[in-house]
């Protein structure tokens, strides 16, 4: 927004920049630049890139499915923006993104909710799949060597 944070003699914010807006982000502040933020030399902070929430929970769940990395929305906002980022990169460029989060927290709310708790018959065909190594419901575990 290009308006500082106010803050207190300690480092806390003293208010709300009028920029900001809540968001679904859980682990992401809804309404200050963290200090540590502020405070980093200028050559590390290159910009800001807003995170569209809706892109953030499709990137999340797009991680989960493709990828196997379950990660949390502020995870998929994290990678959305690296991958938003790599599309003006020049050539060469090392992009990192880390993605510290599981998402086992996120199970039960809004960015797991259209996945059904119980396997369907697909699932059950791949979790089959492996004789070796099967967890199917209501079976024994196969942990063969």
């Amino acid at each position: 927004s290009g308006i500082p944070t106010e803050r207190l003699a300690d480092g806390p914010p003293a208010g709300s920049p009028p920029a900001f807006k809540p968001h679904p982000i859980q682990g992401w502040t809804p309404d200050f630049i963290p200090k540590v933020l502020d405070d980093a030399p200028d050559q590390l902070n290159d910009e800001l890139v807003p995170i569209p929430a809706a892109s953030a929970i499709a990137t999340a769940k797009a991680l989960a499915a493709k990828e196997g990395l379950l990660t949390g929305i502020s995870g998929g906002g994290t990678m959305w923006a690296a991958l938003e980022t790599a599309k003006t990169a020049p050539e060469g460029s090392v992009i990192l993104a880390m993605l510290p989060d599981t998402g086992e927290r996120y199970l039960s709310t809004p960015l797991f909710a259209d996945i059904e708790a119980d396997m369907n018959e697909e699932e059950l065909e791949i979790a089959t799949s492996t004789p070796s190594f099967q967890l199917v419901p209501g079976k024994e575990p196969v942990l063969a060597a």
